[in-house]
Parts: structure tokens; sequence; C-alpha cells
């Protein structure tokens, strides 16, 4: 059994599972509470583009060829990643695989430059809220208020730490080439 993290497109035939399921999970637990169109509407409210380098990027995690997980995060602000998205298989859950997706999210959206998450999620999704604040983001509302109340969950974590600092530290081309001079 071996996992694997592909970066793509919410086009790629492997992401057609995650987005089905999501699909099908949000309609379970909300309805067309959000919207008329129901979960199919809001996964489709923002294009591919959102969600590809270098602003974005469009993960999945496939197990022996199959998508088992997935997440992705588009621009929010200079600074700023916002999470989207972020899956396991119902039949594989509680496995640690939507910590491994975060943890991966994290880690390239730090490589794309961010050093701060935001993210949302819903009021009928506790076991994402648990996810959440277990893994050091900040819930952004009371929670000790009825979450209906707010109907999206929003949270923030900081991930200056994660931002490679050898990127700054790696020479222009111009010292570079002085630096082979000396040499």
């Amino acid at each position: 059994m071996s996992d694997n993290f592909v970066y793509t497109t919410t086009l790629d035939p492997r992401a057609k599972p995650l987005i089905d399921e999501l699909i099908y999970e949000y309609d379970s637990r909300y309805g067309n509470y959000f919207n008329e169109g129901g979960a199919a509407v809001e996964l489709n409210r923002y294009p591919p583009e959102a969600f590809a380098p270098p602003h974005g990027n469009f993960l999945l995690l496939i197990r022996d060829g199959e998508t088992i997980g997935g997440g992705a995060f588009k621009h929010y602000d200079d600074h700023t990643a916002e999470f989207k998205r972020i899956w396991t298989r119902s039949d594989l859950r509680r496995q640690g695989l939507a910590r491994k997706i975060l943890v991966e999210l994290e880690t390239q959206a730090a490589r794309q430059g961010y050093s701060r998450i935001y993210l949302t999620t819903g009021f009928r999704q506790p076991e994402a809220v648990g996810l959440y604040l277990n893994y050091g983001y900040t819930a952004l509302f009371d929670l000790d208020v009825d979450p209906e109340i707010y109907k999206s969950l929003p949270f923030e974590k900081d991930i200056a730490h994660l931002v490679p600092t050898a990127v700054a530290a790696q020479p222009t081309e111009p010292e570079l080439r002085r630096l082979s001079a000396r040499a």
C-alpha cells in the first residue's frame, strides 16, 4: 500500500471521485441549505484556474491507483492561501489521511510564498472542526455558541515557520558569477 500526492487540476479525471463524493456528502448534510443548486453549484463556483499555480494548487492523494483524498488552495490575499475541498474517502476516514493532506497543503502553500492559511468549514461538519482545532488552527468564531448561527466556520493558521528561508538566502545570478570568478 503506497500513498502518493499528485499535483494536478480539478479537470483531471482522477479528481472525479473526490468531487462526486464531496457533492454527495455536502448534499446529504446540507441539502439546499446554502443555495438552490446544492453542492454542485458551490463546487463549481471557482474556475479551475483558481486552484492552479502560481497562486493556488490542487492535489490528490492516490493509493494503488485510486483517489482516496485531496484538497486545494487558492489565493486569498498576498500572504494568505485559502484551503478548499479537503476530503478523504468516507470508507478510509479515521486513519490520519486528512491530517496528511493538511500537512502537504500547508507545505506547498509555504513553498508558493504564503505565510498564513485561511479556511472555512460548514456548521454540520464537526469532524472537520475537530481536525482543524487539533492541528493548530484558530477558530475565528465563538466555539461556545451553536455553530448553526454562523453557517460557515472560519479558521486560520500561521505557517510563516514553513516558508523556505533558503530561497531568500540563495545568491542571485550575478552573485554566483562573481563567486565562481573568484574560485
